[in-house]
């Protein structure tokens, strides 16, 4: 295959069928070097027009309660008011500083998702 930039979907489906082919490839062949090169090519065109947008901070809060089972009164214990999670979750309230180092530390979810505006 001749490699170049992936410019159309027609160029991605192709990269993709070949990647599939030579996928495992043994370490140090010619296929191995073109399946490298073939998935950053694929990476950078899916970065382009496959965009995923990071959740707003509510929908991540609401997403990680639910993968661990979670309830609002775990959420109240946790950001150390009920009323403050209804206010939160109602968007009368934003999420402060400090609410936002106890959902990094207690959730684990990612600093850059808690201080979206929303």
């Amino acid at each position: 295959m001749q490699l170049k930039i992936i410019k159309t979907k027609k160029d991605y489906m192709k990269s993709l069928e070949r990647f599939e082919e030579i996928f495992q490839a043994k370490a140090g062949t010619a296929e191995s070097d073109e399946a490298d090169v073939i998935s950053l090519l694929i990476k950078e065109y899916e970065d382009k027009y496959f965009v995923i947008e990071a959740p707003s901070p509510i929908d991540a809060i609401k997403y990680r309660m639910e993968q661990q089972g979670l309830t609002n009164k775990d959420l109240a214990q946790i950001l150390g008011f009920k009323s403050r999670v209804s206010d939160i979750f109602k968007k009368n309230r934003k999420l402060n500083l400090g609410m936002v180092r106890k959902l990094y530390n207690e959730l684990h979810i990612p600093l850059e998702t808690l201080v979206k505006e929303y």
